[in-house]
């Protein structure tokens, strides 16, 4: 049996759990996740605050999905109870960042200014102009959007201008030298 997958998730008091048909519905004080399960991964609510997820096969595929979805499902909990923060840093001379209403602005060497829309339960967060912060109750959006932005200037590992993610660790490669 999947290590990760016979953990059992705790939900808080305040976390409401719902499952039809193989919908998982999770709401809490943040705001409300949904996912659909494979047939063959069941989510049995033991207690009142305890959720198991099973298998209903043990061909191959059910086994890979088995600990994909209890790790899914423990993320929708914490989503909906703390939320998610990634938090991006931006090196450069002029780089700027600023946020105008749910759009972030970005100045980072280009001849025009980037603008980044905020998807649905997505916002943005600018600290000191070069500190940008995509918080969110959805890990997986969470990641997809500060992963666009790190995209749209990734570090380069000459000077390690760009931008990066916090505590991220760019490997410096020495310049050219002359004979």
């Amino acid at each position: 049996m999947s290590r990760i997958g016979k953990l059992l998730i705790t939900l808080p008091k305040e976390v409401e759990f719902c499952n039809i048909n193989n919908k998982v519905s999770i709401k809490g004080p943040k705001g409300e996740l949904t996912k659909i399960l494979p047939r063959t991964i069941e989510v049995v609510k033991l207690d009142s605050d305890v959720l198991s997820v099973t298998r209903l096969s043990e061909d191959r595929i059910t086994r890979e999905l088995h600990g994909l979805f209890r790790s899914l499902l423990y993320n929708m909990v914490i989503g909906v109870t703390s939320g998610f923060t990634k938090t991006l840093d931006m090196k450069g001379v002029g780089y700027k960042a600023n946020v105008d209403k749910d759009t972030l602005v970005l100045n980072v060497g280009y001849s025009h200014p980037i603008r980044i829309i905020a998807p649905d339960g997505i916002q943005f967060k600018v600290e000191t102009n070069t500190i940008i912060r995509v918080i969110g109750i959805d890990k997986e959006n969470v990641g997809l959007v500060a992963q666009k932005i790190r995209a749209i200037r990734p570090p380069e590992p000459y000077k390690g201008k760009g931008i990066i993610y916090r505590g991220e660790i760019i490997q410096r490669k020495a310049g050219k030298s002359s004979k």
